[in-house]
């Protein structure tokens, strides 16, 4: 059993209860962190806060605005996270954002305003958030993002995604020798396919599901639980070796050809 009482999580995209960013909350919950959940706008205070309820985080734990597309906004989050907490020991970074034209269109036709968004909301925003919470994190800790393999090969309908999740992952082997030196390990997990509200953007997702099921040696698709779990472990102190690495959960579809 991994305990993380004692330990605060700070972490960005729980948009719902069927989001990834959901299950990895719940984990962290239940072994015992005490959560800041970080939404985008106003208008999801109230859902943020009815999470952390649904999640029995109840006391010391936070909602906090965060709009990780401006800076400002980052760093007043993390000025009022440091207010609460000295101390943190965990940021989930579920983030990720492209214009619904870049990533169903033809990639020939991509514009350079929507390049430059996707990048900038799912590859920056790492960058700006780990500048800002690396000064809270003294006794070291990890810092963990959400990637998908479509950085490594094309899926259909995916497209400027996929360039970004490959920006993104070069990203975390670049943070992770930066933070090295404070302890600070930086990681990524690539989940397969998972029906989420973000999923639904992407053009004949069934399909995709359909053929991880076919071909994955486990001959199914990943349960949200699973990446929660594996987000737990490399939050947790049974990960301290382990820094720069891109782990798929993903029932083993990464290593198949055709």
């Amino acid at each position: 059993m991994i305990d993380m009482k004692g330990k605060v999580a700070v972490i960005l995209g729980v948009a719902n209860k069927r989001s990834i960013a959901y299950s990895i909350a719940e984990r962290l919950a239940a072994a015992g962190a005490t959560l800041v959940l970080c939404y985008q706008s106003e208008r999801l205070k109230r859902e943020a806060e009815d999470l952390l309820a649904s999640l029995g985080q109840t006391g010391t734990a936070r909602a906090i605005q965060m709009d990780v597309s401006e800076d400002a906004q980052i760093d007043a989050a993390f000025a009022e996270i440091a207010a609460a907490f000295p101390v943190i020991h965990t940021v989930v970074h579920s983030v990720a954002f492209a214009p619904a034209d870049a990533i169903k269109n033809d990639f020939l036709l991509t514009k350079r305003a929507d390049f430059a968004l996707a990048h900038d909301v799912s590859v920056y925003s790492l960058i700006a958030v780990a500048r800002a919470a690396a000064p809270l994190m003294t006794e070291g800790g990890s810092l963990l993002t959400l990637t998908y393999f479509g950085s490594q090969v094309v899926f259909p309908n995916y497209n400027v995604m996929g360039v970004a999740k490959a920006a993104l992952e070069a990203t975390v082997r670049y943070l992770a020798a930066s933070l090295g030196p404070k302890n600070i390990r930086v990681n990524a997990i690539s989940a397969g396919p998972i029906k989420t509200l973000a999923a639904r953007g992407i053009g004949d997702f069934a399909t995709i599901l359909d053929k991880v099921t076919e071909r994955a040696p486990l001959h199914r698709n990943v349960e949200q639980v699973e990446v929660g779990n594996t987000a737990l472990f490399l939050s947790s102190e049974l990960a301290s070796g382990i820094t720069g690495e891109i782990t798929y959960v993903d029932c083993g579809f990464n290593i198949t050809g055709i």
